[in-house]
């Protein structure tokens, strides 16, 4: 590490550094012998290779961790243009909600103890201004959402009464109690108050909540711009595979994957296997985030770290271990000017073992840039017996089946079948899981289903 720390970030992140370096050095030296990798990936890295590669748990923290420590740009957005993004500041009451008493249903406003004399002049409706007072033993009928006038002491719905028409009087057939089916002033909130925290997710519900309380406009936090370069000559964009070209699986998963985590993707190029092309784009993009595929390992054409060491950038993850998906990378890049500081994950070039990058280092890198809240983990049991890599975590897409985790075969790096047909990933700890075995789940980004923490986890 070359020690360039921006003044936007914390010294927590350099802390979680740190830790991550002990961990793995402690992991290293307690470590398992090699053996066969269930995930197919090769398992002929060196020592000093598995020395080097993070935790897995260690990686997805840190990357968590320098997101969160990063100062947000925020924007003014208008209500319409809101959804989605994340409240940068508390949402407080501009006024009190409601703003006056109001009826809470169609009927009759009351005053004083029955019967009542039913008053001309028409129904008071909503919208309307103020009106006069009602005097006891007086009702008028009133629609919902309409202002209480003065004096009145309750409100009678429209089946709960009756009238006589001959002398002009209102009957009420249940007791009447006072205050009932009044809204009062305030009754939800009073001007002032906190109504949601800071880092909060703009849903349809918090816009309803804050054009109620007066909001024509929302102070949030900008999307992290995302650019995404496809890497590898052999890679074709359309057609079917013919000699030894195949088809870009990536290109079209990677943003649309990472869109859907929030953010906003500047754009997705295809560079083949052009080293200076790279670094040109490493260097002058102005996206808060570059994540590029393939080219991660030490292959001939793989150019990912040399352009790094090149652009000054500082590798703060250079491997992890975890299957598939080992030789993924996460880096932060020179400062240029005054502009926030930039972070690039190298994802590995086998679909799968992408995906694996993105949930690793991506994930929860663009939450903590977002200002999104981090998901609480939680765990399920395991159906079916799981193999595991001896000293690397394995990702395994699974399918719920009756409260259980269920294994999907077609899971190798190379391999989409299985991600495809999935409802997320199992956290598979090195040796394996046994059928009952509670594994840690990640979720996909466009999952229906929730967990319900309250119950610790159970899915519904």
């Amino acid at each position: 590490m070359n020690g360039r720390d921006q003044e936007a970030e914390s010294d927590g992140v350099e802390e979680a550094l740190a830790l991550v370096a002990r961990r793995t050095r402690h992991e290293d030296a307690s470590g398992s012998a090699p053996g066969s990798d269930a995930s197919s990936e090769s398992t002929g890295e060196s020592a000093a290779e598995r020395h080097r590669a993070t935790s897995w748990s260690g990686a997805r923290a840190l990357a968590a961790r320098i997101g969160r420590a990063a100062q947000p740009r925020t924007r003014r957005v208008r209500l319409d243009h809101a959804l989605g993004q994340v409240l940068a500041e508390p949402l407080t009451a501009l006024c009190d909600l409601p703003s006056f008493d109001t009826s809470a249903m169609d009927g009759w406003a009351v005053a004083g103890p029955g019967p009542w004399t039913i008053r001309g002049g028409g129904s008071l409706l909503a919208g309307h201004g103020e009106t006069p007072p009602l005097p006891d033993g007086a009702a008028v009928r009133i629609a919902t959402g309409a202002r209480i006038p003065p004096e009145a002491t309750a409100v009678i719905r429209s089946e709960h009464a009756r009238t006589d028409a001959d002398e002009g009087r209102l009957h009420a057939e249940r007791e009447v109690v006072q205050g009932q089916d009044i809204r009062p002033r305030g009754q939800e909130c009073r001007s002032g108050d906190h109504l949601l925290p800071a880092a909060s997710l703009v849903t349809p519900a918090v816009l309803g909540l804050a054009a109620a309380a007066g909001y024509d406009e929302l102070v949030t936090i900008a999307r992290p711009r995302v650019e995404v370069l496809v890497l590898g000559d052999e890679l074709l964009n359309a057609g079917l595979p013919h000699r030894g070209l195949i088809r870009d699986a990536l290109g079209p998963m990677i943003g649309p994957w990472l869109g859907a985590l929030g953010v906003d993707v500047v754009a997705t190029r295809s560079l083949g296997d052009d080293a200076e092309a790279l670094h040109r784009a490493v260097t002058t993009s102005d996206a808060d985030l570059i994540v590029t595929t393939g080219g991660t390992a030490a292959g001939p054409v793989d150019h990912v770290h040399p352009v790094l060491r090149k652009a000054g950038a500082e590798l703060l993850v250079d491997g992890v271990a975890v299957r598939p998906g080992h030789p993924m990378l996460l880096a932060r890049l020179a400062p240029q000017g005054d502009m926030s500081p930039r972070y690039l994950v190298g994802l590995p070039g086998n679909p799968l073992a992408a995906v694996s990058g993105l949930l690793t280092l991506a994930e929860p890198l663009l939450s903590g840039l977002a200002g999104r809240p981090t998901s609480v983990p939680y765990r399920a049991p395991v159906r079916d017996e799981v193999h595991g890599h001896p000293y690397d975590t394995r990702l395994v897409p699974f399918v719920h089946r009756a409260d259980r985790l269920v294994p999907l075969h077609y899971n190798g790096p190379a391999m989409l079948r299985g991600i495809a047909a999935a409802d997320g990933l199992a956290v598979v700890p090195p040796g394996g899981a046994r059928a009952g075995d509670e594994l840690e789940v990640l979720d996909l980004p466009w999952t229906s289903w929730a967990p319900s923490i309250a119950d610790g986890g159970r899915f519904t």
